[in-house]
C-alpha cells in the first residue's frame, strides 16, 4: 500500500508474509505451524471479500477482470474471460495465461498453485484442489501443497476435479466428471473416475 507515495510498513510486511508462503509450498512442505495457518486466515478473508463482491451483483467483463486481478494479486490479460460466480480460499496462487475462459462455479484451492496455459477452456463446476492430508489419522489435520499445472489449450469438460500434483499437457481434453489424479500427456483424451487413456489426439 502506497500512501503519499510511501510504501507503507504494513504492506511491506504482508509482501513478505506472501513471498515466504509460496517459497514454503513450492518445497511442499506441510502447512502446519500456528504461522501459517494464522496467515491462510487472514488470505481467505481476502479472498472471500473479492469473491463476494465478484459473485454478488452484475459486472462486465472489464469490471470482471479488475476484481479478478484484485484475487489474483496481479494483472490478468485482457482475453482473460470468467463467468461467475467464481470460487477460492486463497487466490494469489493462480496464474492464467492469454485467451483463457473459465465458466460458471468453479471452485480453485490453489494454495499449492493452479497454472492455467495460454487458450485453456474450463467447464461449469470443475474442482481444482492442490491441498491433500495425511493418511495416518494423528496427522490428517496438517495439509501438504503439491501444483496443478495445465499446459496450453487443455480443454477441461465440466464436473471434473484435478488432483494436486497433477501435470496436463497441450492440447489434452478432460472429459467431463473426470477425476484425474495422475499426468496427462499433451494431446490425449482421459475420462473416468480415477481419469484414464481414451485415445489420442491427431
Amino acid at each position: 500500500m502506497y500512501f503519499c507515495g510511501i510504501e507503507t510498513d504494513i504492506t511491506k510486511h504482508k509482501d513478505m508474509e506472501l513471498n515466504d508462503f509460496l517459497t514454503h509450498v513450492v518445497q511442499r512442505r506441510p502447512l502446519d505451524t500456528p504461522e501459517i495457518q494464522e496467515f491462510l486466515d487472514r488470505m481467505s478473508d481476502e479472498a472471500r471479500r473479492v469473491t463476494f463482491e465478484l459473485n454478488g451483483s452484475y459486472h462486465t467483463m472489464e469490471e470482471v477482470r479488475t476484481l479478478m486481478s484484485r484475487l489474483f494479486g496481479r494483472p490478468v490479460d485482457e482475453t482473460f474471460r470468467v463467468f461467475p460466480p467464481f470460487y477460492t480460499d486463497f487466490g494469489k496462487n493462480i496464474h492464467v495465461g492469454k485467451n483463457v475462459f473459465i465458466n460458471a462455479c468453479c471452485h480453485f484451492q490453489d494454495q499449492g498453485g493452479v497454472t492455467l496455459g495460454d487458450g485453456c477452456l474450463i467447464g461449469h463446476n470443475v474442482v481444482f484442489a492442490t491441498l491433500n492430508h495425511d493418511l495416518n489419522p494423528e496427522r490428517r489435520a496438517a495439509m501438504t501443497p503439491a501444483p496443478i499445472v495445465l499446459g496450453k489449450r487443455v480443454w477441461v469438460g465440466s464436473n471434473s476435479t484435478i488432483l494436486q500434483g497433477v501435470t496436463i499437457g497441450d492440447g489434452a481434453v478432460i472429459a467431463a466428471g473426470a477425476v484425474v489424479t495422475k499426468d496427462v500427456p499433451a494431446n490425449t483424451i482421459v475420462g473416468g473416475v480415477p481419469a484414464k487413456f481414451i485415445r489420442s489426439i491427431e
